[in-house]
């Protein structure tokens, strides 16, 4: 585990950059994340990233893409398209929560 600091956040971080403590998010972060893969929030954006962190708190574990789309009604290709080539792992790093499993 590394610290590293984030739009003047110091958070603990993994190998690959993913927040170790989800509790050390907060939504000034999401952007600066966002900005260092190459996106740029929107409202959509924001639904999806909300409902992450919401159903992470009460389920224990990032969802999966499957999860997301039937959960928020969000078409998967509208996921590609909002988080290009791997959604369920930029989601999930945006919304500072760990990788879904069977996320490579």
């Amino acid at each position: 585990m590394t610290t590293t600091t984030i739009a003047g956040h110091a958070v603990d971080v993994n190998e690959e950059g993913f927040l170790t403590r989800p509790e050390e998010w907060t939504e000034d972060l999401a952007p600066e994340l966002a900005r260092l893969i190459g996106l740029e929030l929107t409202d959509a954006h924001w639904a999806l990233i909300r409902f992450l962190r919401e159903d992470h708190a009460a389920q224990g574990e990032t969802a999966t893409l499957r999860r997301v789309s039937t959960r928020t009604g969000t078409p998967v290709k509208t996921l590609f398209t909002l988080f290009p080539g791997k959604p369920a792992k930029k989601m999930a790093y945006v919304a500072g929560l760990p990788k879904p499993k069977g996320c490579v």
